[in-house]
């Protein structure tokens, strides 16, 4: 359970409301003002510099730790750099509109209009991208197949190599960029790289200095002056020195995280297997002398700051992305590098310390293998029972085959963790662009029939049609998504990230040019299970059964299914026929073919930095706004409704036959091959886990879901009742957290549409 201090902090989260703060757009302009004509790369440390020297530092009279990325807790972070209209457009509407709202000053809006708006016109990432992407590209983007994301924002999804920062120190990794630029003058990356890995260690002084300042003030009770000082120590040692212990390690890693976000304002800097790269500083800890308990009330100290950052998004992305997912993804238990199980004490405790916390950060995640002991997955499952959407489960002996078919090393395979929602990535090896876009193969089915309204003359003709307006528009979206990629090495790239990221040093080259070990872009397929849920009822009912017309079909279509006798034909379509999720091997291989072409048609591209694209399923919360772009379908979908949630899921409502027939369904998927991850949710009744023997239920289906070679499973143990009533009346349940996709958030702070698609989810039991 929390402690005062603890329970403190938690409450200070929420005291106040998210409001928008400009000071890092307000500093990156200063300096941007000061290096005009220089290499960009330079500029982007300096810039960074200067927002380093200059953040204001604000310190909790309670915590532990210290670092604050905003002067008030989750408070949004603008990037005009990245992109300075869609900010204009919506400096209003903040505080109103349906999804993530915050508060603005009017002297900040002023600011923003007549300050930022107009120095950042006409030089920023999207400007870059919008003069570049090829015209067919925009077209191909105006039908709603696709979106090229990060056009507007920092990349992220990346995993740095916090456990080499730990081992080595600052101050040691500073003499290498040194060293390296002093041998290559002519080298930008590397001068960038020694003024960040500077300018982070000058940051981390300036908070001993801010912290040592208080110790010394009145009104500070001795025994909050000795944590004072403990504090200061701490900084004054990692400021360039190796962490000695648990206190030194999770402070460094933090600051160094917050670093990252003051470069880049990107979502989803992950923090990997941490109870691997912690465990030898945790060890340490004790060998000291610090008690379980102190350890526990550190740990929640940093569990709740990574519940202090929250992202600004526009109000289209925010129902992509509703709920601020942050993307502080947390992995435990999996294999070592040897393929040995590397569960530890702190394996269960990191689990463990949501039980106290109960927030949606950190996104925690378990690795599954046949070797997981059992004692660490019932304390998954106990976790999972308190219906905080967490953690969610990932395949070892999938996801390390799927990285090894994509010429990933075995060892570096082995060490794969998650990004932002489920992402899969190489700790500190990997820049994967994981997140570049989303593509509605719904959409696709759409314009396929629009296109042909004389119709075919065979089912196999029609599947031949699809996929050739799939392949068409991939093609578009890989196009797209590499003009996006160059943006960024153009405009914005991430010297003090990649400094974190092997071989960038090796290579003397930022990640946004190549630097990186690994280099994918990934993809994601988005719409399967509604594909085949229609492509099986036109199949019987227009091509054997001839029961109505493919012109009759494509009528009620168009009218959404309005017409007199529609809703008979409509409920017929619904009932009558099978769907995906079912263990029905009719439908469940109609959506195992498509997204299987969808997957080899993706892998034909290369990206810029010379790696491949990779294909992965899931929606965030994308699956509603995907919803709104395509019409009526033949599985009974009404125009605009949303389409399946998670990437596997079956559409809401349609899987019947239990949980275990939907793992049997997605056991049929080509699931290696979404070597960027795929997703699927499960919904549980309360009642259905109770006790000691629904833990055991609970723990077979998961080595059920490991020995199917599924990659991802995640779940909401939450009853209608207390769902709908947290909607009706939110203020009764401001502390209700459920898993969206990929991600947990406060169900109160979701838009109703996301509210509904939970709200509406199959309730299993098992």
């Amino acid at each position: 359970m929390l402690t005062e201090r603890t329970r403190h902090i938690k409450e200070s989260l929420f005291s106040r409301p998210r409001r928008v703060d400009l000071e890092r757009a307000t500093l990156l302009m200063e300096s941007y003002r000061q290096t005009e004509g220089e290499p960009v790369i330079l500029r982007r440390a300096k810039a960074l510099r200067h927002v380093l020297e200059r953040h204001r530092i604000v310190l909790d009279d309670y915590d532990l730790l210290v670092g604050n990325r905003t002067t008030t807790p989750r408070a949004g972070v603008v990037s005009p750099e990245m992109s300075p209209y869609w900010i204009m457009d919506e400096l209003d509407d903040f505080p109103t509109r349906p999804q993530d709202t915050f508060e603005m000053s009017e002297e900040d809006k002023r600011c923003y209009r007549e300050v930022l708006y107009p120095f950042w016109k006409g030089r920023s990432l999207n400007d870059w991208y919008s003069e570049h992407c090829p015209r067919e590209v925009k077209a191909a983007e105006g039908d709603k197949v696709f979106a090229v994301a990060q056009t507007d924002k920092g990349q992220g999804h990346i995993i740095p190599d916090y456990g080499e920062a730990l081992r080595r120190g600052l101050g040691d990794i500073l003499g290498e960029c040194q060293a390296r630029s002093d041998a290559h003058p002519q080298n930008d990356f590397y001068r960038a790289a020694a003024i960040c890995v500077s300018s982070t260690i000058s940051y981390v002084r300036r908070y001993e200095s801010s912290v040592r300042e208080r110790a010394s003030q009145g009104g500070v009770t001795s025994r909050r002056r000795g944590e004072l000082l403990r504090i200061a120590d701490v900084l004054s040692h990692v400021a360039t020195e190796p962490a000695r212990d648990l206190y030194d390690a999770l402070q460094l890693v933090w600051l160094l995280s917050l670093a990252l976000q003051h470069e880049s304002n990107a979502s989803s800097i992950s923090l990997g297997r941490m109870d691997q790269y912690l465990w030898p500083y945790y060890q340490a800890s004790l060998d000291e002398g610090v008690t379980e308990a102190q350890v526990r009330e550190l740990l929640q100290c940093f569990y709740l700051k990574c519940n202090t950052v929250v992202f600004l998004r526009s109000t289209a992305s925010a129902e992509f992305f509703g709920g601020f997912p942050t993307g502080y993804n947390l992995v435990v238990g999996g294999v070592d590098e040897k393929g040995e199980d590397a569960t530890n004490q702190l394996s269960y405790l990191m689990l463990d310390l949501q039980r106290d916390t109960r927030l949606p950060q950190p996104n925690l995640s378990l690795r599954v293998h046949q070797g997981t002991p059992q004692a660490l997955l019932e304390q998954a499952c106990r976790i999972i029972r308190l219906g905080d959407g967490v953690p969610q489960c990932f395949n070892d002996e999938v996801n390390i085959e799927a990285f090894t078919r994509r010429g990933v090393r075995i060892e570096d395979a082995r060490d794969y963790a998650v990004v932002g929602c489920v992402e899969l990535s190489v700790p500190g090896r990997m820049y994967g662009l994981h997140d570049i876009s989303m593509f509605n193969i719904l959409k696709c089915f759409e314009i396929c029939l629009n296109e042909h309204p004389d119709g075919f003359e065979s089912f196999q003709e029609l599947e031949a049609a699809i996929q050739e307006v799939m392949s068409r528009y991939i093609a578009l979206m890989a196009e797209g998504c590499n003009a996006c990629d160059l943006a960024h090495r153009a405009v914005a790239p991430t010297p003090l990230l990649s400094v974190f990221v092997h071989d960038s040093l090796e290579k003397g080259a930022d990640i946004t040019s190549g630097g990186a070990r690994y280099n994918p872009s990934g993809v994601q397929g988005v719409g399967t299970a509604n594909l085949a849920d229609s492509l099986v009822v036109v199949k019987h009912a227009v091509f054997e059964e001839k029961a109505i017309s493919y012109s009759g079909l494509l009528a009620m279509l168009a009218r959404d299914w309005s017409g007199d006798g529609d809703e008979t034909w409509r409920q017929r379509f619904i009932n009558r026929y099978p769907k995906y999720g079912n263990d029905v091997d009719e439908v469940d291989n109609i959506s195992a073919r498509f997204l299987r072409f969808y997957g080899e048609q993706v892998e034909r591209y290369k990206n810029p930095r010379g790696g491949h694209f990779q294909p992965g399923s899931y929606t965030v919360s994308a699956h509603i706004p995907l919803g709104h772009a395509v019409g009526a379908t033949p599985d009974g979908r009404r125009a605009g409704e949303q389409l399946a949630d998670g990437g596997l899921s079956p559409m809401v409502g349609r899987d019947k036959n239990g949980p275990t027939a939907s793992l049997s369904s997605v056991s049929k998927l080509d699931n290696v091959r979404d070597s960027n991850g795929s997703l699927l949710n499960v919904k549980f009744s309360p009642s259905a886990l109770a006790g000691d023997g629904g833990i055991r239920k609970l723990s077979a289906y998961l080595r059920a879901f490991s020995r199917l070679g599924i990659q991802h499973v995640q779940f909401n143990v939450v009853d209608r009742a207390t769902l709908m009533d947290a909607q009706s009346h939110p203020e009764r349940h401001q502390d209700l957290i459920v898993r969206v996709a990929g991600y947990s958030a406060m169900f109160v702070e979701l838009a109703k549409g996301v509210q509904d698609d939970i709200i509406n989810r199959t309730e299993h039991v098992l």
